[in-house]
């Protein structure tokens, strides 16, 4: 177990060795007491555990939260048998928690740690507590036409393609304006921060040589455990959860559209809603005060 820097210079990440994946997790946050329940967030596509930076922040008083990097994301490697599945990535969230003995947990997910947390909650319920998914990636058929694009990423040889382009040569400033765009309703709002972190890790990551296709075998994973079915159907998987689950949802989302928060709200058997009107995909990090006030609300009736 090692550590290494994380975001600023005072936050720190350890590597966790788990079947078949060796995993970055990052906190709890100082300022966590001791005896809080504990709780883990999942990061969406593309992303790494800096994605819950505000949130955990904000709800540091009422869970010991820890965010971990899914299998070559963030600062974890590739998984070694390179399954980037949703079930091969609920392997590894489920291999963490197992490792850690941290559960049942508070189990966090955006995008696709959404699809992922469903299907560690459908799978094993003893680890898990309560569910919070935000804009989670539950199979829309067809997807909205804004979306289309990141399921382009699962086509085979693109990813390829893409690193040959002229595209990956302009400025990285250029290329993380764009994904911020597809992510936040108001990108203009993003704090100078957060979008410095952003360019950072944007530029960190088209240097590693797996970036690419970890990408697109993940985005494929998606698109295949929507096609999914029987015991394997994400919605039939979010009918058998049976912790309570707070679902949310932007309005303004590119990518996950809010039209499937009323199918979302009726498959889970406890569920409650939140829709944002202004926010995008990432809620969390575009409005984590809006966001910890629905959780507290929510961990105080349950």
């Amino acid at each position: 177990m090692s550590a290494e820097p994380l975001g600023s210079e005072s936050e720190s990440f350890r590597t966790v060795l788990v079947p078949g994946a060796e995993l970055a997790v990052r906190g709890p946050l100082d300022g966590a007491r001791d005896g809080l329940p504990p709780a883990l967030y999942v990061h969406g596509l593309g992303g790494s555990a800096d994605n819950w930076t505000e949130l955990m922040t904000e709800l540091t008083g009422l869970v010991a939260g820890e965010a971990l990097d899914l299998p070559g994301f963030g600062w974890s490697a590739p998984p070694s048998d390179g399954n980037l599945s949703v079930s091969g990535h609920a392997r590894a969230v489920i291999g963490y928690l197992e490792q850690s003995g941290r559960g049942p947990v508070h189990l966090f997910g955006n995008s696709l740690g959404g699809a992922v947390s469903v299907r560690v909650a459908a799978v094993r319920p003893d680890l898990v507590r309560s569910l919070t998914l935000i804009s989670p990636a539950l199979p829309e058929l067809p997807p909205q036409r804004s979306a289309w694009p990141t399921g382009l990423l699962a086509v085979p040889g693109l990813p390829a393609l893409l690193g040959r382009a002229p595209d990956r040569r302009r400025g990285v400033e250029a290329a993380t304006d764009s994904l911020l765009r597809l992510v936040y309703a108001d990108p203009a709002a993003i704090p100078a921060e957060r979008r410095a972190r952003a360019v950072a890790e944007y530029r960190r990551r088209m240097a590693l040589p797996y970036a690419l296709q970890v990408l697109a075998g993940s985005a494929r994973g998606v698109v295949t455990a929507y096609t999914e079915r029987g015991d394997q159907s994400l919605w039939r998987q979010a009918a058998q959860v049976r912790v309570p689950v707070l679902l949310v949802y932007g309005l303004r989302d590119k990518l996950v559209s809010y039209r499937s928060a009323k199918r979302a709200f009726e498959a889970f058997a406890d569920a409650r809603l939140l829709v944002l009107p202004d926010s995008g995909h990432v809620a969390m990090m575009e409005h984590p005060a809006q966001v910890a006030r629905a959780v507290r609300e929510f961990l105080a009736e349950i």
